[in-house]
């Protein structure tokens, strides 16, 4: 199931970002950073009441000229108001209600969208009530009073926005068809990719409504096998400026990339890989899913016998922290080796839900210790016990050693690179937990 996404709107220095990091918790500041995932984290993923949902803060943007705040604050809020299922509009008790949270207010009204008035900065209700009243008069609904500083309040608000909820947000009932999202730039060519594949594959097609505005779901059948394309195609014109253009289709990337087994993520070849389309793969990365790049528009490159070879090393170069990415040329246009995408899917769901045998994973850790003894770190030596497979979809091990320092992330790597030289695990990452056994 998916989750619903939830987005901070409000007029700047109201306290957006004090409230995101209130709500993502200590999640924020364990998130890994990652080479080429953004670094000011505009999203994150949050529990409440059996519901999971995504986050987004549409903050940080802090113009000079009031005009100019107005404008940054009507592009910031209508990409909200596109992207998300709730809406948290967030104003200030101490500035009171001024006259940008009512021209704010009228594009949530025509929005349709459920909003949830919040009133921040309430640090003692009993001071501030009679001022949080009079943000009735915005005529879109009962204010809850919030301090995001000392999470006062948090609760009720949290249970106000779930209950806009859609039921089907706590549906346990699992969906077994594999899901691909397909993702990238604007204009690269997903679209012309799903119609391509729809059209060679001659089959009745269900557009099953996406959760995100306009992610829309495609069933594609072929060989027996159904499978759920999701499309983040459809970005609107009027989104003229280009970090905001890029903060829109990262949040509509991360609803897509959630729901999905694998992404395919679609790089222009005649372009080359670009600083977004890192950020973009960054996303599924981190998210642990199955990963195909596809190089689109590859009968508009001019080749020579070399020019493969030289857009391979490029695209490892840039995107050198997923070396597993399995790698495609293709050209939707044309058709060009677009079958091939599915064998391709195949392989890597398959690889994504592999499990190994407890007794054959160890095998390799003792073959892989004997040949690379771990290192020694002031006069103490790293021992590994134990290796076991959790989980699938990545592939997850716990490694039990006998000092978590001493397990260097390029010794984790080493023990990656050889349980992948014997199962290959192309096109999934793997993930390692590391865990302390006292020795006996």
């Amino acid at each position: 199931m998916s989750k619903p996404v939830v987005a901070i709107v409000g007029r700047p220095n109201v306290g957006k970002s004090t409230l995101f990091n209130a709500l993502a918790g200590d999640k924020i500041s364990i998130v890994q950073d990652t080479p080429g995932v953004t670094r000011d984290r505009i999203y994150a993923d949050v529990s409440w009441l059996n519901y999971n949902f995504t986050i987004v803060d549409t903050g940080g943007i802090e113009p000079e000229s009031n005009d100019i705040i107005l404008k940054r604050m009507r592009e910031q809020a209508e990409i909200a108001i596109e992207t998300a299922d709730v809406i948290i509009f967030l104003t200030d008790v101490r500035q009171g209600l001024v006259d940008a949270d009512g021209k704010v207010a009228d594009m949530l009204r025509r929005s349709k969208k459920p909003v949830v008035l919040v009133v921040n900065k309430v640090d003692s209700f009993e001071k501030f009530m009679p001022d949080v009243y009079e943000f009735y008069n915005l005529g879109i609904g009962d204010p809850v009073p919030v301090s995001a500083a000392s999470q006062l309040g948090i609760g009720d608000m949290l249970d106000e926005v779930a209950a806009h909820f859609d039921e089907s947000a706590l549906d346990e009932t699992e969906d077994e068809r594999p899901r691909i999202a397909i993702i990238g730039k604007p204009n690269v060519g997903k679209s012309s990719i799903i119609n391509k594949l729809l059209g060679e594959e001659r089959v009745i097609v269900s557009d099953i409504a996406g959760t995100t505005r306009d992610a829309i779901d495609t069933a594609i059948e072929r060989n027996g096998t159904e499978y759920v394309f999701i499309d983040t195609a459809g970005l609107r014109k009027k989104n003229k400026i280009k970090e905001e253009i890029e903060r829109y289709s990262i949040i509509r990337t991360v609803s897509a990339v959630e729901r999905c087994d694998i992404a395919v993520l679609v790089i222009d070849a005649t372009e080359g890989v670009t600083e977004q389309d890192a950020k973009i793969a960054g996303i599924a990365h981190e998210r642990g899913k199955g990963m195909i790049i596809a190089v689109n528009k590859w009968d508009a490159v001019e080749k020579d016998d070399k020019t493969i070879y030289k857009f391979t090393n490029e695209i490892r170069e840039k995107l050198a922290y997923m070396p597993y990415a399995e790698l495609l040329f293709i050209s939707a246009e044309t058709g060009q080796r677009l079958p091939k995408l599915f064998e391709m899917i195949d392989s890597v769901i398959e690889n994504h839900t592999l499990r190994i045998a407890t007794g054959v994973v160890n095998e390799i850790l003792a073959e892989a210790v004997a040949l690379n003894p771990p290192p020694t770190d002031k006069g103490k030596r790293l021992r590994l016990f134990y290796i076991t497979q959790v989980s699938v979809k990545p592939p997850t091990f716990v490694i039990f050693v006998n000092d978590k320092e001493l397990m260097h992330f390029s010794y984790t790597r080493y023990i990656e690179n050889k349980i992948r030289e014997a199962f290959g695990f192309r096109g999934t990452p793997l993930k390692f937990i590391i865990r302390e056994r006292k020795e006996k």
